[in-house]
């Protein structure tokens, strides 16, 4: 325990002023930042050689419709292979202007967990090279994580695509083939 109380003294002592909140619950160490250094922060936390928290291994948000104020908090969840350490970042993020930094200039992998959580949760990433929708489909409307998302909301229709040359399809013909015995069955 004692070395994530040092991971933890250390984070406080480079970031000092910038952490809103801090804490500690069974080892795992939670620090709570403005999202106006957020780059700025992450990158002192990747690069610092005694922080060397390298691996991004998840961005998520939370809705905290009614509860807390700002509505949103992403949160960052990293981890030091070297020192094998980890590190959750929350950033509050108001609903009225729901956007955070991209991380993608640090961690090429932010690029689909953070269109993960623009899909669901609606929250944009400023610099984001493509975000778009990753789980939805396009047309769909409203961010169906989001605490108010009217769950009886029916969607817009969208004509079905053609699936071609794909494994599915081409497993899915070969046993079409079989049903219509167009192959001999094993005896």
């Amino acid at each position: 325990m004692a070395g994530g109380r040092s991971n933890g003294a250390t984070i406080y002592e480079k970031l000092q002023d910038k952490i809103l909140e801090a804490g500690s619950f069974r080892g795992d160490e939670t620090i709570t930042i403005p999202r106006e250094n957020l780059l700025e922060i992450f990158r002192l936390l990747k690069d610092d050689p005694k922080l060397d928290l390298n691996f991004l291994t998840d961005i998520t948000a939370v809705d905290y419709l009614g509860k807390k104020t700002p509505r949103f908090e992403v949160v960052y969840h990293l981890h030091s292979l070297s020192l094998n350490r980890r590190l959750r970042v929350k950033v509050p993020v108001p609903e009225e202007d729901p956007e955070v930094d991209s991380l993608t200039p640090l961690w090429k992998g932010a690029n689909w967990l953070e269109r993960e959580v623009w899909d669901m949760f609606g929250v944009r990433f400023r610099g984001h090279p493509d975000l778009r929708r990753v789980l939805m489909y396009e047309q769909f409307q409203g961010h169906p994580l989001r605490k108010d998302y009217p769950v009886n909301q029916r969607q817009p229709l969208v004509p079905e695509r053609e699936v071609e040359d794909t494994f599915v399809d081409g497993a899915s013909q070969h046993k079409l083939a079989h049903l219509k015995g167009q192959f001999p069955t094993k005896a």
